[in-house]
């Protein structure tokens, strides 16, 4: 591997190391300040997050972390904020689940209409956005924000008796209809670990696959982190921006419809009032921790269901739990600024590998011409 390969590795894992060391640091004087024991703290929640039941739950919550830092991460790559990601995993995630009830199909039909109809309400959510965007100059954060709210709406007024929701057999939950047995995807056994891991990881990673091979390895790919890099540029070289901006767009919110899969295919197997919310808001701090990398992504969202495992034993251990937000938002601030420090180091470095090969060259003209 080259020097200059070498240089850019370490200047990618240190921004999110050095958040994390931080983000340490500074719980652990917040626990002081408290007059808690932070190395204990700390060692309660290692040993009971590689526990083995503890392990099952960590998959299974990064999987579907993963699949929402993946989405976040294909608006960042082009510079577009959708802050939009939760409104549009929910959309995607109550559709699927209405049509999914609605309908017996074999297996084989029946989970890739789930798949395909969350991915569609996911996309034309997030796509509302991107037309705003370019035909009206709205700004994508403002969209997509208000977006959540009108999504929370939209499923509340539908998720009732005699709409698209029906009443448990207590009448004391709403829901939508149960996925029938062909619906539901298989699980992995892990046997001695105590629990079951979702078969939608295996979807998880053949996503984070496609990710990085479009991204990198397709024209695509390429118009669209060089319109996140420049819009003029890339514009002047003949990539239509807001024609990448609403594809941008539509797939970001294809991939936030599937943020839901994991927990509808493999677990709840209906959308429900106590359906997960704000998963796509982990997926912007996950996003950010992963530098919009898969193998990156994939560690933050690792990290992130290991410290919200861990933070229900502490309130067992006498601490408060909420002391895992803390960590988690100092993560959150210290990783923009860890890569901000790291982004100008690198620039400065770059200058003085220029400067001393312009030196050099001179050097060597100088003594060809004595």
């Amino acid at each position: 591997m080259k020097k200059i390969d070498k240089e850019r590795l370490l200047l990618a894992i240190a921004a999110p190391v050095l958040a994390i060391v931080v983000s340490f640091v500074v719980t652990a004087l917040v626990l002081v300040a408290t007059g808690k024991q932070p190395f204990d703290a700390f060692n309660i929640m290692f040993q009971y997050g590689i526990k083995s039941d503890s392990q099952v739950y960590i998959l299974d919550k990064a999987t579907t972390y993963y699949i929402a830092g993946l989405a976040v991460a294909i608006g960042f790559r082009m510079n577009l904020f959708n802050i939009g990601v939760d409104g549009q995993y929910r959309m995607g995630a109550f559709f699927a689940a209405a049509v999914g009830g609605a309908v017996t199909l074999p297996s084989f039909l029946q989970i890739p209409l789930i798949i395909l109809v969350a991915m569609l309400v996911g996309g034309m959510w997030a796509g509302i956005a991107g037309v705003l965007k370019t035909t009206r100059g709205v700004s994508e954060v403002i969209a997509t924000i208000m977006l959540n709210a009108i999504a929370t709406s939209v499923i509340g007024y539908l998720l009732q008796p005699g709409r698209l929701g029906h009443l448990d057999a207590a009448q004391t939950q709403v829901s939508t209809e149960p996925l029938p047995a062909s619906g539901h995807l298989f699980n992995f056994n892990m046997g001695e670990l105590n629990g079951d891991v979702y078969g939608f990881i295996v979807i998880a990673v053949l996503l984070g696959v496609a990710y990085w091979f479009v991204l990198n390895r397709t024209r695509f790919g390429f118009d669209l982190r060089a319109v996140g890099q420049s819009e003029s540029a890339a514009e002047a070289s003949g990539v239509s921006v807001k024609r990448m901006v609403i594809t941008s767009m539509l797939i970001s919110g294809a991939m936030a419809g599937l943020i839901g899969m994991p927990t509808l295919l493999n677990d709840a197997h209906q959308f429900g009032t106590e359906f997960p919310a704000g998963v796509g808001f982990v997926g912007i701090s996950v996003a950010l921790l992963g530098r919009n990398n898969p193998v990156g992504v994939a560690l933050a969202a690792l990290l992130w269901a290991f410290l919200e495992r861990t933070s229900t034993q502490l309130e067992f251990e006498n601490y408060d739990k909420e002391i895992v937000g803390v960590m988690q938002g100092v993560i959150v601030l210290s990783v923009v600024i860890a890569y901000e420090v790291v982004r100008r180091y690198g620039i400065k470095r770059q200058q003085q590998k220029v400067g001393e090969e312009l030196a050099a060259q001179a050097k060597n003209k100088q003594e060809v011409t004595a």
